[in-house]
C-alpha cells in the first residue's frame, strides 16, 4: 500500500525526470530495462546491445548516463549491479512525453493532436482510447466553475 510520502517521492522523481532529455538510443535502452529489469550490464549487452550493434562498454556508458539522469537506479546483487527503472514504464513514458511537449512543442498539444489526427498508424483500439480520453476531458471542462 502506498503512503503519502511514497506518492510525493514518486511525483518528485517524475518532475525531475521531465527536466532531463534523452537521446534515441538512450530511450530504446531505457524502455528495454524498464520492461525487463532489474538487469545487469552484461544481461542488457547480451539481450539488447547485441541486436542494436552496441558493445558492452557502450551499454555500460549509456546505463550509467541514464542512472546519473535518474532514469535508472542500481543495486548491488552479489558481485554485480542490477539496474531497474525507479518508476513503472507507463509513468516513465508520461514524463518523456511531457518533456517532448514542453520542449519540442513549446507546451502546446495542438501539433501533437494534429499529428495523431493525420496518422494512419492508429489502430481502431487506439482511436477508441483517444475518443474516451477526449470525452473525459470534455467532462472535466464542464465541471470547472
Amino acid at each position: 500500500m502506498m503512503n503519502m510520502l511514497t506518492l510525493v517521492v514518486e511525483q518528485t522523481e517524475r518532475d525531475e525526470m521531465a527536466k532531463r532529455t534523452l537521446g534515441d538510443e538512450e530511450l530504446k535502452l531505457l524502455r528495454f530495462v524498464a520492461e525487463h529489469g532489474p538487469l545487469s550490464v552484461g544481461e542488457v549487452a547480451d539481450q539488447f546491445g547485441a541486436s542494436e550493434g552496441l558493445a558492452r562498454s557502450t551499454v555500460l556508458t549509456m546505463m550509467e548516463r541514464l542512472r546519473k539522469k535518474r532514469y535508472l537506479k542500481r543495486r548491488r546483487d552479489g558481485g554485480v549491479f542490477r539496474y531497474a527503472s525507479p518508476l513503472p514504464y507507463a509513468e516513465l513514458l508520461k514524463g518523456i512525453v511531457q518533456t517532448f511537449v514542453d520542449t519540442a512543442l513549446a507546451g502546446s498539444l495542438s501539433p501533437f493532436v494534429a499529428y495523431l489526427a493525420g496518422s494512419s498508424k492508429l489502430s481502431r483500439g487506439e482511436v477508441a482510447q483517444l475518443e474516451r480520453l477526449a470525452a473525459r476531458l470534455e467532462e472535466r471542462e464542464k465541471e470547472k466553475p
